[in-house]
């Protein structure tokens, strides 16, 4: 028999994978088992598997040219090299491989070719480089800038894949001579962080020298300076007032800052060749719109290589990235982000108010609270707090997120979007009625955020900070829809109608980072306006494509000036003397009670589809799609050997077993067994210790000597205690009260050594888990 069949794959790349890569060359340029995944949050909390390629072959430190897949050698040439085409598409790498110890097989992604070479022909790494330059038509200048390593010192974290490949692509596109790049990379996934690493690369080179960070909010740039862009601090400056320093090589500044008024526009103090690098961060605002007042700085410095950055490129009738800046060179959506175990995935909570599914018609000549009468029509959901205000709908959206967070963290940083400022202002009221408890022990708890309120934003950065307690529950408009890197926002409140999907994407996005440091692994939204809808628009998070909308006045708004510019309080009435114009809102406050009269949960699967249904039904569906029968189950379950095995499994499917026992309020003393038992198959559960007790009183101890009984014993002791994984583990028997037996090989023999030990746990475990 050949050898090597009787090989763990382990063994084949160490004997044979390994060093026919060292005899070609490959030394310090191999990772072994690349993780470049971390694994998908589950609605468990739990994290699943994180992919890894065997091998990562690097042509110097930035650039992944190859990747090896191994098998064992049972395995035919070539197995396994569907998986290795489908990483190498992920992780954007040319020349994949895959080998079993007795060829490699190489399958060549810029030409489509496949072929089998020998152990010792492995290519050298010059032999794949000269290779990809060649069909990538890549010139010696070029060359130069496409190997420039990365900003890396110790301790500072290195590009996740996607980061790379956006780096990699945009750099390589400028060697190439493009000077339009869109980049479109979902919140959270480290879009400045990018910027700075295709920022400092081609500044390293010498081939930009000259550089230009546009924002639009004040809290973009300084966050830009003091974190992702500090290595930069000798040269770099923040465009302020009128004085234009030349001196400098990066420069961050806000368009409203250089576009000025509408008579004076100080970009013009720079010549227009003065940049050579301009990076626009969220360019799906004002400069996407051709006619914009944003729009002219970009074109002042036309000839400068510009890249735009967004996280929800802006496709409508007039106001459109790609028409600018083209395709995106790369995407990384959200979606993607939440498989990759990067971004938080979510659940959502649609609540449906009384009076939102009625609808509100005021009696023929109804006076609202200001003395005004209500216009005759029927009012609904998209009317509420936009046309007619209802104080009782209000305090019934207040007090349906207050008692959320009651049941579920009250200290879970929290954002309510709202319809405008006074809308914001009275949601901050209830919502303070709602939590008096905790407001009077800090005023800061409830708060309300918005361009026209001083105070509110001087807590902005408290808000954003980890560590800080306060505020809490913060209530805005349009102020915090994006750039807000809240890495602790646990909530998201919809009450605000949103119908444009850039904007519906970018307050999403302030929910969706990880931070579990501080338990951060998944948020909640609760939708009031039916906004959550759009996550069902194939567009939702999708590739985008020119002229999908027309434009909508909530983006309008916002389109040329910053919000912080833009939130000024509504007033109640347009125009100049109140007495003579038509109200724009109308206050009623003669209805008495608005509660929740129809709710639905939703959640994210396994395959990042929204389903609807309680977390208990959704429970139930996945262990019946696993064993469709109480018989099914059992059979598994008592063959196995190791049934916590089962549990991971079950895990592993989004199976969240201790969040459905706290819903049930099923204790801690019932066995996993009988949970699954009683969600799946209406099994009335029993505890631990009386399944423990069933052995005891069974004829299974009279096969045993006294000394072993009391083994037996103890053990059954310990599963009352721990459950399954105690019975299970040999590693209990180190511990108390086993020790006064002697070793575990010892204990072992009493029961006739390792396997007559084993074939002990398994009848016991038989027993417990009985009819």
């Amino acid at each position: 028999m050949n050898e090597k069949k009787c090989l763990s794959e382990e063994d084949v790349k160490r004997l044979y994978i390994t060093p026919a890569l060292h005899n070609s060359g490959w030394e310090d340029d191999i990772v072994m088992e690349y993780y470049f995944t971390d694994g998908r949050v589950g609605l468990n909390k739990k994290r699943g598997d994180k992919k890894f390629a065997d091998y990562l072959l690097f042509y110097k430190t930035n650039l992944p040219i190859a990747i090896v897949e191994a098998k064992d050698n049972k395995h035919v040439e070539g197995a396994g090299m569907q998986q290795a085409i489908e990483y190498g598409e992920i992780l954007d790498i040319p020349f994949v491989y895959t080998s079993n110890g007795a060829s490699f097989v190489e399958h060549n992604r810029l030409t489509g070719e496949e072929k089998i070479i020998s152990m010792d022909k492995f290519p050298t790494k010059e032999e794949l480089w000269q290779r990809f330059i060649s069909w990538k038509k890549i010139d010696g200048v070029g060359e130069k800038l496409i190997t420039e390593p990365y900003y890396y010192k110790m301790g500072d974290k290195t590009p996740r894949y996607y980061q790379r490949i956006a780096i990699n692509r945009t750099i390589e596109a400028i060697a190439k001579g493009q000077n339009r790049i869109l980049l479109v990379m979902a919140t959270g996934t480290g879009k400045t962080y990018t910027a700075f690493q295709i920022i400092y690369r081609l500044w390293k080179q010498g081939v930009k020298k000259k550089i230009l960070f546009l924002a639009d909010r004040n809290i973009l740039v300084d966050q830009t300076m003091t974190q992702d862009f500090k290595p930069f601090s000798k040269v770099m400056t923040k465009i302020e007032g009128k004085k234009l320093d030349s001196s400098y090589e990066v420069y961050l500044g806000l368009y409203q800052q250089l576009a000025g008024e509408e008579n004076e526009e100080p970009f013009r103090k720079f010549q227009p060749n003065f940049f050579d690098l301009i990076v626009i961060d969220e360019c799906h605002r004002g400069s996407a719109k051709e006619d914009s007042r944003w729009r002219k700085i970009l074109e002042y410095f036309k000839d400068a290589t510009q890249i735009g950055l967004t996280a929800t490129p802006k496709e409508t009738s007039d106001v459109s990235n790609i028409t600018y800046f083209g395709e995106p060179i790369y995407t990384y959506s959200l979606d993607q982000g939440i498989k990759d175990g990067f971004l938080a995935p979510y659940r959502v909570i649609k609540s449906n108010l009384s009076i939102d599914i009625e609808g509100y018609k005021p009696e023929v000549g109804e006076l609202d609270a200001k003395g005004n009468i209500i216009p005759d029509k029927k009012y609904e959901t998209n009317d509420f707090d936009k046309i007619i205000v209802i104080d009782a709908r209000t305090k019934a959206v207040a007090k349906r997120v207050s008692n959320f967070l009651k049941e579920t963290d009250r200290y879970s940083k929290t954002i309510v979007f709202c319809t405008d400022i006074e809308h914001a202002e009275r949601m901050r009221r209830a919502l303070i009625n709602e939590n008096m408890d905790l407001v009077e022990k800090d005023p800061r708890y409830v708060m309300r955020i918005t361009g026209d309120d001083q105070e509110g934003k001087a807590q902005l950065d408290n808000f954003i900070d980890v560590n800080s307690k306060y505020p809490v529950i913060v209530t805005t408009s349009k102020l915090l829809t994006t750039g807000v890197d809240c890495k602790t926002c646990k909530l998201i409140v919809l009450d605000s109608n949103i119908k444009s999907m850039t904007e519906f994407k970018q307050i999403i996005g302030r929910g969706t980072r990880l931070y579990p440091d501080k338990g951060k692994l998944f948020f909640t939204i609760i939708d009031f306006k039916k906004a959550t809808d759009l996550f069902y628009d194939p567009d939702f998070d999708g590739e985008p494509t020119v002229v999908i909308e027309d434009s909508l006045d909530g983006d309008k708004s916002i389109s040329d000036r910053s919000v912080e510019e833009n939130s000024g309080i509504e007033e109640a009435f347009k125009g100049g003397d109140s007495s003579k114009l038509t109200p724009t809102k109308f206050y009623v406050d003669g209805i008495r009670e608005v509660s929740v009269a129809l709710e639905s949960e939703l959640y994210l699967d396994s395959d990042g589809k929204l389903i609807v249904g309680k977390i208990i039904d959704y429970t139930k569906k996945n262990i019946l799609g696993e064993y469709a029968t109480l018989d099914s189950f059992l059979n598994v379950w008592n063959a196995s050997y190791q049934k916590k095995k089962i549990v991971e499994e079950l895990e592993k499917k989004d199976i969240n077993l201790e969040q459905v026992r706290d819903l049930l309020k099923i204790k801690d003393s019932v066995d996993d067994f009988d949970l699954i038992c009683h969600i799946a198959y209406n099994l009335k559960p029993m505890t631990r210790s009386e399944r423990a007790r069933k052995v005891k009183l069974s004829k299974l101890y009279d096969k045993y000597s006294e000394e072993c009984k009391k083994i037996i014993d103890a053990l059954l002791d310990k599963y009352s205690e721990n459950g399954i994984a105690d019975l299970e583990n040999i590693a209990t028997l180190k511990n108390e009260p086993f020790k006064d037996y002697g070793s575990a090989m010892n204990i072992a023999n009493l029961f006739g050594g390792k396997q007559g030990y084993q074939n002990m746990i398994h009848e016991v475990a038989s027993v417990i888990y009985g009819a």
